[in-house]
Formats: C-alpha cells, sequence, structure tokens
C-alpha cells in the first residue's frame, strides 16, 4: 500500500486581503512560498489560523490530526511574554498569532513532533521554552544587514556548528535570505546550529528530538528544498 503523504500544518495571519472585487475581506493567509516548499518536499499543508482564545488543549486538539508543524515567520513575539519591555523599534502586538503558536511550540515539543521554525517561529520555539530574544540585533551589531529593507530580504552567510543536524543536512556555510531585527539570545534545551559573522544566532535545533529545529533566516523564499524535505521525511517516518 502506498504510503500516506505526512500533512504538515502552517501557522498563519488573519489579515485583510482584496480579490476581484471584493476588498480587504479579513483572510486566514501566508505566503504561498511555504505552502509551494512543503508541497515540493512530498506534504499536504493545512494552514492553522490564529486564535485569542488558543490554549495547550486547543493546541494538541490540532497536533493529533497533522504530522509536522511549520511556525511560519511575522511580526515580534510580544516582550512580555519573556518577561521584558518593548523596545521603541518593535511591531505591533499580535496577541492571537502569540497565545496559538507559544500554545502549538509547547504541545509540540511534549509530543516530539517534526518542527520548523522560521525567523519568528524560531523565536516562538525560544520565548516558549522559557528563552529570551533580542530585541533589536542593530543595536549590538551597528549594521541593519539582517534586513535591509521593509518588505526586502538580505542575503549573507552562515555558519553551521560541526555535530549538528542542520551541518549534516546544509554543510558548514550556507548563504541565506533574511529579513529580521530581533535575535534569539537564550533558548533552554536547544542547541546553537548556526552563526552569522557578527555573532548572531541563526538557528538552534533541539538535541533530543527527531526534527525540532529553528531558522533565523526565510528559506520560504530560497531555491534550497533541503530543510522542508528533511522535515517532510520526519514527519513521514
Amino acid at each position: 500500500m502506498a504510503r500516506h503523504r505526512p500533512v504538515i500544518a502552517i501557522s498563519c495571519y488573519v489579515e485583510p486581503a482584496s480579490r476581484g472585487d471584493w476588498a480587504d475581506v479579513p483572510s486566514a493567509l501566508v505566503p504561498h512560498a511555504y505552502v509551494h516548499h512543503v508541497e515540493q518536499a512530498g506534504g499536504l499543508v493545512v494552514l492553522v489560523p490564529p486564535r485569542l482564545d488558543a490554549d495547550e488543549a486547543m493546541a494538541a486538539e490540532v497536533l493529533d490530526r497533522v504530522d509536522g508543524l511549520v511556525i511560519a515567520g511575522g511580526a515580534d513575539v510580544e516582550a512580555r511574554h519573556y518577561g521584558a519591555d518593548p523596545h521603541s523599534s518593535v511591531q505591533a502586538a499580535r496577541p492571537d498569532r502569540d497565545a496559538l503558536e507559544l500554545a502549538l511550540a509547547r504541545v509540540s515539543a511534549a509530543s516530539d513532533m517534526p518542527v520548523l521554525g522560521i525567523c519568528r517561529g524560531m523565536q516562538v520555539m525560544a520565548v516558549a521554552a522559557g528563552g529570551e530574544l533580542e530585541q533589536h540585533v542593530p543595536d549590538r551589531v551597528g549594521h541593519s544587514g539582517h534586513g535591509v529593507a521593509p518588505g526586502s530580504y538580505a542575503v549573507h552567510a552562515v555558519q553551521t556548528v560541526e555535530g549538528t543536524r542542520l551541518a549534516q543536512l546544509l554543510g558548514p556555510t550556507v548563504d541565506v535570505p533574511t529579513s529580521h531585527h530581533q535575535s534569539v539570545l537564550s533558548h533552554p534545551g536547544f542547541v546553537p546550529a548556526a552563526w552569522s559573522e557578527d555573532g548572531t544566532l541563526e538557528a538552534m535545533e533541539d538535541p533530543g528530538a527527531g526534527f525540532r529545529v529553528g531558522v533565523q533566516w526565510h528559506p520560504e523564499v530560497d531555491r534550497d528544498p533541503r530543510l522542508f524535505e528533511a522535515l517532510v521525511d520526519a514527519a513521514g517516518g
């Protein structure tokens, strides 16, 4: 009998969207590049819209129905979730996404579900584990090379950490598309998996999990399929 394709949940926004004569209709959406990569890797996609009333019980109901999870990129995680006051640069809070994604991160960790966290998603995973974020990377590094302008991506090299799953998957160095101004400072339960030259943590992974990886860059806008293939492979295992 043919193996069923793994079902991958992708977290998303509810945002106004316009189609033809219909303007600014509240819609559950995510850039299609996420969907495309998962489908090309052999998975089936379901979108999980954010909810203010989300908790771990609801997250468990969602994850019981899927085989893997992508926590997608997006706006800054609200600083109160890691006990900090907000920096002047932070984006408007998205409490609906924070509520659901933090719950999804915690429940998926407990069940060892395959997870790929992308940009904000990596930060959500760290905060859910009790970690802390650096709220404005340019204050430390003195440049804006991690996010050159709104609505665009910079490209820079990252160095993977020898012996990690990410190094086995991507090799010692890889050029990545990036657009962020925050990063992970502390990450209980995870180990560093990649760094940029300026000392910014670019990836982390759970060494005790089957596949639980966060990357600070945006692999969905890259042609490199390997991270999505690894996620789908783990979800089908």
